[in-house]
């Protein structure tokens, strides 16, 4: 018994995908019918998916950046209240959520008045903290 050369594999993979690849007549590729209103003799409409809005505009997601910071711990306990009284209030609200509201009150803030909020604060050593045992 001979193993099947590979002149003669080629042409019989070919003709097992030609049967497999759908042609004109194949039920895949074929548009369906439109049915008659027996009334009206007229085409009734086949039933189509709602078109998107192509004229808006799609909105740009934006970057998001990933970033590590310090603070005192009560000052992070006082975030985790905030977020606690939000949250009791019916406000679903993330931490990160509400230091972006801080920030963007910051950016509203003339600069001698960001400059009075940062001579409040305790000074905090920059980089991670040391590991406790």
């Amino acid at each position: 018994m001979a193993l099947p050369t590979r002149k003669t594999a080629v042409p019989r993979q070919k003709k097992v995908l030609a049967a497999l690849s759908p042609t004109v007549a194949s039920p895949e590729v074929m548009l369906p019918e439109v049915a008659l209103d027996q009334e009206t003799a007229r085409p009734v409409a086949p039933v189509t998916e709602k078109k998107k809005d192509k004229d808006k505009p799609k909105a740009k997601k934006q970057k998001l950046v990933r970033d590590s910071f310090t603070m005192p711990e009560a000052e992070y306990e006082a975030l985790a209240e905030m977020k606690k009284a939000c949250i009791k209030a019916g406000v679903a609200v993330k931490k990160s959520e509400l230091l972006r509201v801080a920030v963007s009150l910051l950016r509203k803030m003339e600069v001698a008045q960001i400059q009075q909020a940062l001579g409040t604060l305790t000074p905090v050593k920059a980089g991670r903290p040391s590991k406790q045992k």
